[in-house]
């Protein structure tokens, strides 16, 4: 009984732990386009500080498998991220850089940034582009740390699908 007591606790704490780390979380949906030559979206996220400008990136998907090393060039197609962040780092990012992803709802490990993010005014930015395809950014405007709990979300047209911000206090 008391291993039992001990396993349940344990399993308590974990659960606690991972609530109280969870207070952004973001989902990122890709659409399936119906198009004669389809191109994986390079997706970039990031969150912009208002007031002082700074920036902490989230994600970036981008093609990391091609052969000729050539997948990075491509980066600069999403002009916003490479504008404020992109050009200055060094590709690829541990915990930040990875595959590009096929369509569907995507959840955005986002933990780290969370806990290391200042209160202040915020502006989530997602940008996607694809070969042969479009571009679009998508912008959530919100208040960190969270009063209350809250779901911000906003819509793409083309590229970028559902996008979902929840914050919890």
């Amino acid at each position: 009984m008391i291993k039992k007591m001990t396993a349940m606790t344990l399993l308590g704490f974990a659960f606690v732990s991972t609530v109280q780390a969870s207070d952004l979380t973001l989902s990122v949906e890709l659409p399936q386009i119906d198009v004669a030559e389809y191109h994986r979206p390079y997706v970039a996220m990031w969150l912009q500080n208002d007031d002082s400008g700074d920036v902490a990136n989230i994600e970036v998907w981008y093609q990391i498998k091609k052969s000729d090393e050539k997948g990075e060039q491509w980066l600069k197609d999403m002009r916003q991220w490479w504008r404020r962040t992109g050009r200055s780092l060094e590709m690829p990012v541990d915990g930040i850089s990875g595959a590009t992803q096929k369509p569907g709802v995507h959840e955005v490990d986002t933990a780290q940034v969370a806990k290391n993010l200042a209160a202040g005014n915020y502006t989530l930015y997602v940008e996607a582009a694809r070969e042969v395809g479009g571009r679009e950014l998508l912008k959530i405007p919100f208040l960190w740390p969270a009063k209350s709990a809250q779901t911000l979300e906003v819509k793409g047209k083309t590229e970028l699908g559902n996008i979902v911000l929840q914050l919890a206090p």
